[in-house]
C-alpha cells in the first residue's frame, strides 16, 4: 500500500507542480503553514470541549500529504490512539467511568480557568456554577 504523499505525488496535477521548481517549493512552504496552522488550533481547543483532537489529525493529514516526517508521526498517533481505544475498550465499566470523570473535571476546570483569565460574558445567567 502507497503511502498518502506517495498517492498525492503520482496525481497528474502534483506531477506538474513538481516539474516547477519554483512553485513546487512554493507549494509545499503553503501546505506547512497551512497544516501548522491547523495543528496549531487544533492543539489550542483540546482542553476545551469541541474536537481538538481531530482538528490536530486533519492538520497532520494535511502535513502528511507532502512531508515524510509528518507521515510518520500521524502513522505513531494513529497507532497509539488505537492501542489506547482497545485499553479502555477491555477496562470494566468503573475504570471507564473514572477515566470519563476525569476528563469531564480536567476539561470543566480549563473552562472555569479560562473564563476567569478572560472574564465572564455577560450572556452567562449567575446560578451557572462558575468560578466568577
Amino acid at each position: 500500500m502507497r503511502s498518502l504523499r506517495e498517492r498525492v505525488a503520482g496525481t497528474k496535477w502534483r506531477r506538474r507542480l513538481a516539474a516547477r521548481r519554483t512553485l513546487n517549493h512554493s507549494y509545499r512552504v503553503l501546505v506547512g503553514i497551512v497544516g501548522g496552522l491547523i495543528v496549531a488550533v487544533g492543539l489550542a481547543a483540546i482542553p476545551l470541549p469541541g474536537p481538538g483532537w481531530l482538528i490536530v489529525f486533519a492538520g497532520l493529514f494535511v502535513l502528511a500529504s507532502e512531508f515524510t516526517w509528518a507521515e510518520r508521526l500521524l502513522e505513531f498517533t494513529k497507532r497509539h490512539v488505537k492501542r489506547w481505544t482497545d485499553w479502555v475498550a477491555t477496562q470494566p465499566a468503573w475504570v471507564r467511568l473514572l477515566i470519563g470523570a476525569a476528563t469531564v473535571a480536567f476539561v470543566y476546570g480549563v473552562l472555569v480557568v479560562t473564563l476567569h483569565l478572560m472574564g465572564v460574558p455577560d450572556w452567562v445567567p449567575g446560578w451557572v456554577p462558575l468560578w466568577r
